[in-house]
């Protein structure tokens, strides 16, 4: 049965998932829905997910939304290589580094929510609305590396698991606003030796992005 990816390109949570297939090797056909002509809000897009978000995931029979809940089914259903670590406080710790970004930072960064600041204050304000809201969380997270887990490779330990798949995502989200994180070493660290992995190259945005000028790129490339 085929595996298909409902997602946007420039999706965090989209590109959250993407990570976690690549990791696990499953291979996949992928859908466009393009939010910024709010394709999420289409009848056929909200059949597959009520809440006019990506990604959804069809996979094994079933339609999964919400990036966690399928990078930890994945991680349930094909457990090697395993995305949490071994031992309840370890995997609790992994956890709330994930949710840190994935359910306090990146909601405020929502399209949605970056569209209702423009519509109240301006550019502006949205703009510095969205900076504040990543410098911060990457802060917090930077923090959040401190843990006897933290060996300078990945969030945890020596190979990567569902908390750089929150991560990688949220420095693209960075680096595309303009918020500098050089100064955060440990994250530093981690995005380092996430580069250098090719399931992180293979997720990447640019790979999907569906303007004429960058498709003209990747065919330069090839």
């Amino acid at each position: 049965m085929a595996v298909v990816l409902h997602d946007y390109w420039r999706s965090t949570a989209s590109y959250r998932v993407r990570i976690a297939l690549a990791l696990k090797g499953v291979a996949y056909r992928r859908v466009p829905v393009d939010l910024v002509s709010s394709a999420q809000l289409g009848a056929a897009h909200l059949a597959l997910n009520p809440q006019g978000l990506v990604p959804v995931l069809e996979i094994d029979g079933l339609v999964l939304t919400q990036s966690l809940a399928i990078i930890e089914y994945l991680d349930e259903t094909r457990p090697d290589p395993a995305l949490l670590p071994t031992g309840q406080g370890a995997r609790a710790q992994v956890r709330a580094m994930a949710l840190a970004i994935a359910c306090e930072t990146h909601p405020l960064s929502n399209l949605s929510v970056l569209q209702r600041i423009e519509a109240l204050a301006g550019p502006a304000a949205r703009a510095a609305w969205n900076r504040g809201n990543i410098a911060a969380g990457l802060a917090a997270f930077e923090r959040l590396l401190d843990h006897p887990g933290f060996d300078g490779r990945f969030c945890h330990g020596g190979s990567p698991g569902i908390a750089d798949c929150v991560l990688i995502p949220q420095l693209y989200n960075a680096t595309r606003w303009g918020v500098e994180f050089e100064h955060l070493m440990r994250i530093r660290a981690v995005a380092a030796h996430c580069a250098a992995h090719p399931a992180f190259a293979a997720a990447r945005p640019e790979n999907y992005d569906p303007s004429p000028r960058a498709k003209q790129q990747q065919g330069e490339r090839k």
